[in-house]
């Protein structure tokens, strides 16, 4: 199948490992998949360690299950992508663990206070919903049905992050004014979420022309404002001065988007924001702390006569 039939043909589910598919097409889906299962997988490191800071044990239960889903969704794109025939799942992890792969920017910077996890719980899982409910009509089969999942339990994420910020926003004064200094803080890095502005993405017409992407950054980004801006007001939110909002229609916003620092926001895309570099280097380290497991597996599975079961994944 070349490039133009896939245009031609390009709708949602339409094409499986099954199918021919011309390499530009699998080299870009590749791409996009694994972008998304590094973002699942670093989400998931960076929050962690909030499990033990959680307030209650039902928190901490709750969080520890948000995380675990978290990686579940990693490994679940992980071999969507790899239906692609391009790369491995080894190869992608390898590739993360090196400082090779991409993600999204918001999982760059470092958490320190329980009050910044509603900013991912809540708002980041919310704009990744507004993404990803796109995606379940990705012309890629194996990635629109990884999403059927991914959505479902991406909108449980979304409550529970909802519920922390209300118990939050209902506090004491000293938690409200936490809630407010953890949102000025994140608020511009959620609304880049989306990534870069449509006249500076390189990669959206030909993944909106195969029928990848449904939605352009900046369609994703305004619809996420229209819907998250009330919100956050709602909460007793105060929407910061700087990235400039503005009320466009009834219920329609737009953020001034040169008040967003996209040079940052490139450095990051490069993996070459520091508090992003250690990120990254935790990730490694938690992957080689582990390699004796894999190999000890993988030994056992390969001497003679030996009756143990292949190495798992």
């Amino acid at each position: 199948m070349d490039v133009e039939t896939v245009k031609e043909r390009a709708g949602p589910r339409e094409f499986s490992p099954a199918d021919d598919m011309p390499e530009k097409y699998r080299k870009a889906a590749t791409r996009m998949i694994q972008f998304h299962a590094n973002s699942e997988i670093m989400g998931a490191y960076l929050e962690k360690p909030f499990i033990r800071q959680a307030p209650s044990i039902d928190r901490k239960l709750a969080f520890s299950a948000k995380v675990q889903d978290e990686i579940g969704h990693g490994q679940l794109l992980y071999r969507a992508a790899e239906s692609l025939g391009i790369k491995t799942r080894e190869e992608m992890l390898d590739e993360l663990a090196n400082g090779e792969g991409k993600f999204l920017n918001c999982f760059h910077y470092p958490m320190d206070s329980w009050a910044e996890v509603p900013m991912i719980a809540f708002f980041v899982d919310g704009a990744a919903m507004r993404r990803q409910a796109t995606l379940k009509s990705s012309s890629w089969e194996p990635y629109a049905h990884a999403m059927d999942k991914v959505c479902f339990e991406e909108g449980f994420h979304v409550k529970h992050g909802e519920d922390i910020m209300a118990r939050m926003a209902t506090g004491s004064r000293k938690e409200q004014q936490m809630l407010q200094d953890a949102f000025d803080e994140w608020w511009p890095r959620i609304i880049q979420f989306f990534g870069p502005t449509d006249d500076k993405s390189t990669h959206h017409d030909f993944s909106a022309e195969v029928g990848l992407k449904q939605k352009t950054n900046d369609e994703l980004r305004n619809a996420f404002l229209d819907a998250y801006v009330p919100k956050a007001k709602s909460y007793g939110l105060e929407i910061p001065e700087y990235p400039r909002i503005e009320e466009v229609g009834d219920g329609q916003y737009h953020v001034e988007e040169d008040d967003l620092d996209w040079d940052e926001f490139f450095t990051v895309s490069k993996n070459e924001y520091e508090p992003g570099k250690g990120q990254i280097d935790a990730r490694k380290a938690a992957q080689e702390a582990v390699d004796w497991v894999r190999d000890t597996i993988e030994g056992d599975a390969n001497l003679p006569g030996s009756q143990a079961a292949p190495a798992a994944d």
